[in-house]
């Protein structure tokens, strides 16, 4: 059974910084493709950042140069780190794994940024 399980969403003030993990399990987590996505209230899930299996990463333009994705292999996790959050941030974060026609989703984990 594959879980994907979120961690590291909170409250944080305009400029502040924080750092989301995401644990692996029932998957060949090497193979997989990995990202974050977010969705806020009224808006459509989109894609914040993903790390292939080669570790090449892709950014949504509303965060270059602020987040920056990571994957740690041997412990299966993916993180993403988070820094000059702005308000415009606040959405849940979900966990994604992406390999040929298998697609699996963490529950996801809020991260809301006060003005």
């Amino acid at each position: 059974q594959v879980q994907l399980v979120e961690s590291g969403g909170g409250l944080v003030q305009f400029g502040g910084s924080l750092r989301l993990s995401c644990a692996a399990s029932g998957v060949i987590f090497r193979i997989y493709a990995m990202g974050w996505y977010r969705q806020a209230p009224g808006n459509q899930r989109e894609l914040v950042a993903t790390v292939t299996s080669g570790g090449s990463t892709n950014y949504a333009d509303s965060v270059k140069g602020r987040f920056t994705i990571s994957r740690d292999n041997a412990k299966k996790t993916v993180s993403l780190q988070m820094n000059s959050l702005k308000p415009e941030d606040t959405a849940v974060y979900y966990c994604n794994a992406a390999w040929d026609t298998e697609n699996y989703w963490g529950q996801g984990t809020q991260v809301t940024v006060s003005s």
